[in-house]
């Protein structure tokens, strides 16, 4: 029996600090736990490079020493790093044909037009829900009305499942 999921591809949007990085953690463990492989890509948004977050190690070296691209492999783990002019969504997604994933999970990239489930935090967030297409769901911090599915952040259980529920009409 094929796997049929009801999102293999999900982004996860929000402004900063809107619990987006806590909400990918939750779908990925309870995926995870359910027998389905999960790819996340995350948008770091920060105007500094990711170097200072890179540690120094011989691939750091090799990088540093000039390498377009450094790749570690060893204990079943996979690393790469690569020089890029900024690679588009799609671009990474295609990279993601080479690893055996049932679902990608995108965190940020708010104006690529896939699935997606918002994060409101604050009242001046509601504006991404007129700004942003393919909307799928809503999780708020805060009282609001909305015509998508909506959840309030203390309902995660009910959030988590609805995500993996292929029953569901898209």
């Amino acid at each position: 029996m094929a796997l049929e999921l009801r999102f293999p591809l999900l982004q996860i949007v929000g402004y900063q600090n809107s619990g987006k990085t806590t909400l990918v953690e939750k779908i990925v463990k309870k995926g995870t736990a359910q027998g389905i492989k999960i790819a996340t890509i995350k948008h770091h948004g920060h105007q500094n490079s990711l170097e200072s977050q890179r540690i120094e190690k011989d691939s750091a070296r090799h990088f540093k020493a000039g390498a377009l691209a450094t790749i570690v492999e060893g204990g079943g783990s996979l690393q790469l790093e690569a020089k890029t002019s900024g690679w588009s969504l799609e671009k990474l997604i295609q990279l993601y044909a080479f690893f055996e994933n049932d679902m990608i999970i995108i965190e940020g990239f708010k104006s690529a037009d896939y699935p997606k489930i918002v994060l409101i935090r604050h009242e001046r967030d509601l504006e991404l829900l007129n700004l942003l297409t393919n909307i799928r769901a809503v999780i708020s911090w805060i009282p609001i009305q909305t015509n998508f599915p909506l959840f309030q952040i203390d309902e995660e259980e009910k959030y988590v499942d609805w995500v993996f529920n292929s029953e569901v009409n898209q």
